[in-house]
């Protein structure tokens, strides 16, 4: 067979927030390309887009970047590889055929179903397991007319087992991290089964490594039918994302897929209610009101819920990704975030609470109270928080308020709190996110942005959330 060959097709955008083109390696396009076969169907043959002169591999670069709404540039670049690296369910992301996976309407023609725990991982104890596999399937019980019954003995629609590289389905694991699981569609045979990489460290509710609730319920999705989702909340997404199981509600995107499969749960009101369902934000939604803004290093980081926007001003593409996605170690959702030039930290506020993070890591000793920065023990939570380069202090927002720290000396300024309108002209309302760039101050306001002068506090424009956080579904 041949090789393709990826490093004619390297070519790195010029952006802030890109590694240079040396950190992606030979061994890198080596495993890209092993990624675009496994799970974009990455083949030799010849296409319309082949015929139009565009080579396999920038096809399905292309196509991968599109699903994960990464830029679509065609191109290897280390934000897709980083991608590419991420734990992950085995399961294709486009209809293979001959992984017998979803996407053609496959769906049990039954209602009542069964399930066998063939083996366990030492990672765990039994009782763990068992609960954390009924509670995965219950997950999507709750919405539809499944119900699922455990056996002991025998053959069940849904074999579980745990194992390690090959073991036994011609779809052999690759060692710890990479592809977590996989699970086959309904079908005769195979069909239904899910299998987990005993190579995988799992855990019962601990982030410290995967969280088996998460990844059966998951892996279920596929045993019932569903393909993958590119929606970054949904449970269906490819990446594995840590949520506590103790609260986890199926996203919208999940049950409306499960559900037009199977329909509704006939009886809500009985052992499995469906409770409200989370909802992704769309940067569409000019009603949206965000949470807090920042910038890091280059980029702008937007909030809303548990899901954040990564967007450069060099791109008109927002990536969207859930807060654990980015920082693990984060609140589910935030109030507040500014990023400190002077110790180089981005601070996120939730209620009482302070997190500092340095990159992708969590500061030692964090999170801490919000009155290590002066603010009352009384206070409940800070609404928006904005640094300012040229003073290098940095204001926090109470109701219709604020309070001023000088980052340098740590202190909060004397005096305090005073009224937003004392330094941002005409400015009544409450305020809900801000940050600063390029000299100007943005302040939101419900859906609205204000665009100001930090030194004099002058009012140069209105705007939407859309003037930053772009919509792109053209």
């Amino acid at each position: 067979m041949t090789t393709f060959n990826l490093s004619i097709l390297l070519s790195l955008a010029a952006a802030v927030y890109c590694m240079p083109i040396s950190q992606v390696t030979n061994q890198d396009e080596s495993f890209a390309e092993n990624y675009l076969k496994t799970f974009f169907n990455l083949t030799e043959e010849s296409g319309p887009a082949v015929r139009r002169g565009i080579s396999p591999v920038t096809e399905k670069l292309a196509e991968m970047q599109r699903f994960f709404g990464l830029q679509v540039t065609g191109n290897l670049d280390t934000d897709t590889i980083a991608m590419m690296k991420k734990p992950r369910c085995g399961v294709p992301d486009v209809n293979i055929a001959s992984f017998s996976i979803t996407g053609k309407d496959y769906k049990w023609e039954k209602n009542s179903l069964t399930y066998r725990i063939e083996n366990y991982t030492p990672d765990m104890t039994i009782a763990e397991v068992d609960d954390s596999m009924e509670k995965a399937l219950q997950v999507w019980a709750k919405f539809t007319p499944l119900r699922f019954t455990r056996i002991y003995s025998g053959t069940a629609d849904i074999m579980i087992s745990f194992g390690r590289q090959s073991h036994g389905d011609y779809y052999p694991f690759d060692g710890p991290d990479g592809t977590l699981a996989h699970a086959f569609a309904p079908s005769p045979g195979i069909g239904g089964d899910a299998h987990f990489d005993e190579d995988e460290t799992f855990t019962f509710r601990s982030n410290a490594g995967y969280v088996l609730f998460m990844v059966a319920a998951h892996e279920f999705g596929h045993s019932l039918g569903l393909a993958h989702s590119n929606d970054a909340g949904a449970l269906m997404y490819p990446v594995y994302t840590y949520r506590n199981p103790e609260t986890f509600v199926l996203p919208h995107d999940d049950v409306n897929g499960i559900q037009s499969l199977y329909g509704q749960n006939p009886d809500p009101k009985g052992p499995n209610p469906e409770p409200t369902f989370p909802t992704t934000p769309d940067a569409c939604d000019s009603t949206m009101v965000l949470d807090a803004v920042v910038t890091v290093r280059g980029e702008m980081l937007f909030f809303k819920d548990s899901f954040m926007w990564r967007s450069h001003p060099q791109s008109t593409t927002p990536r969207q990704f859930l807060i654990a996605n980015f920082w693990p170690d984060a609140p589910d959702s935030i109030d507040a975030a500014y990023e400190s030039h002077h110790l180089d930290r981005v601070f996120v506020f939730k209620g009482r609470k302070v997190w500092a993070f340095r990159g992708y890591d969590l500061v030692q000793g964090y999170p801490k109270s919000i009155s290590s920065f002066g603010l009352p023990k009384t206070l409940e939570k800070v609404d928006a928080a904005l640094y300012d380069v040229h003073s290098g202090k940095t204001l926090f927002f109470v109701g219709r308020t604020y309070y001023s720290y000088d980052e340098a000396e740590k202190t909060m300024d004397q005096g305090l709190p005073k009224h937003v309108d004392q330094t941002f002209f005409g400015l009544t309302s409450k305020v809900t996110a801000a940050f600063q760039y390029q000299g100007f101050s943005y302040i939101y306001s419900g859906p609205f942005m204000f665009e100001y002068s930090m030194r004099s506090g002058k009012l140069f424009r209105t705007l939407g959330n859309s003037y930053f956080l772009q919509c792109t579904n053209y």
